[in-house]
């Protein structure tokens, strides 16, 4: 890294990038609920959500470095299995759990990756992790437990399916993702993923079903924002646009301040944003155990973040995906 660049980090300022981004993904979790509750199915917003990140990286990529608009058969093989087996499964598993369970338990459900990610780091890679991976799997299993009062559950059972497989799905994709962005920029392997996962929906998603006219209908925010009304498409396009692709690229330009860990460990707030705005928004809360429990599971979730011992050049502004996954759902 060159003096002009170490001179133009800002911790705080990188730190700011994070904390923006991991906000706009957890409001973005009511914002998902709003959208289907006025009758998008969750495979329908999935598509939705990736062509529209597809889109906004792919023009990107045509303005800065089109050459990472080509692929070659062996690419797009591992994009295809980045892009459907990750991003499409995660985004539609996370759209499903959040039809079923509040938007901050569904969240707690899904980090489970990143413990996921440290165990398959130890037990496939055989990487070294630190002793307390061990410590950080018992809080996240016990406070998941609080959090879901397995003695006495409320909680749908399909929506606590959907937040483990989303859980497993995203660590894939962040696994995948990780050895994508050894080779291909950031933004191409964002834009490729969301292309095939594109593909995918299309086929599946039903979106032909959806009414010419549904778009134009005016839809209630709902909750303490129930008075308020907008075409569909309004919240429609801030999902895409604030709740994905702005966030994430938010993440990428922390990266320029930060360590790749460092960011990850704040990025873990947005699932304390997301209880806050889904509280404040659409009225969901937990009783004072389930916090408690809540708590317990963000401790261990950052526990395992900083577990994983592998050696990474501080020069490399890819290495993010060390600690953050090429995008959060």
């Amino acid at each position: 890294m060159t003096d002009a660049m170490t001179a133009r980090r800002s911790p705080a300022l990188g730190a700011l990038f994070v904390l923006t981004g991991a906000f706009l993904f957890g409001f973005n979790g009511s914002m998902t609920k709003v959208v289907m509750q006025a009758g998008i199915t969750p495979e329908q917003l999935t598509l939705f959500r990736v062509l529209g990140t597809a889109v906004i990286a792919g023009t990107v990529l045509a303005i800065t470095d089109r050459a990472q608009l080509r692929l070659t058969w062996r690419d797009a093989g591992r994009f295809a299995a980045l892009g459907i087996a990750g991003l499409a499964m995660v985004q539609w598993l996370y759209a499903v759990a959040i039809k079923h369970l509040p938007v901050g338990v569904a969240l707690l459900f899904e980090y489970m990756a990143v413990v996921i990610v440290a165990i398959v780091a130890r037990v496939v890679f055989k990487e070294k992790v630190h002793p307390r991976l061990w410590w950080a799997i018992g809080a996240v299993l016990v406070g998941l437990a609080i959090v879901a009062e397995v003695w006495d559950s409320t909680l749908s059972g399909v929506g606590v399916a959907a937040g483990l497989a989303a859980a497993c799905a995203y660590a894939f994709y962040f696994i995948s993702g990780e050895r994508s962005v050894a080779d291909r920029p950031p933004m191409a392997v964002a834009f490729w993923a969301s292309a095939f996962a594109t593909a995918f929906w299309l086929m599946f998603s039903q979106w032909w079903r959806i009414a010419p006219g549904t778009f134009a209908e005016n839809v209630s925010f709902g909750g303490s924002l129930d008075a308020i009304h907008a075409p569909m498409w309004v919240p429609l396009v801030g999902m895409v646009a604030l709740g994905a692709f702005a966030p994430f690229t938010l993440i990428f330009m922390s990266l320029r301040h930060i360590s790749a860990t460092a960011s990850g460990i704040l990025a873990t707030s947005e699932v304390l944003f997301a209880f806050i705005v889904a509280w404040l928004w659409l009225g969901e809360t937990l009783a004072p155990l389930p916090l408690v429990g809540a708590a317990v599971v963000l401790v261990g979730i950052v526990m395992a973040q900083t577990a994983r011992e592998r050696a990474v050049s501080p020069d490399s502004d890819d290495a993010f995906a060390l600690a953050v996954p090429p995008e959060a759902p």
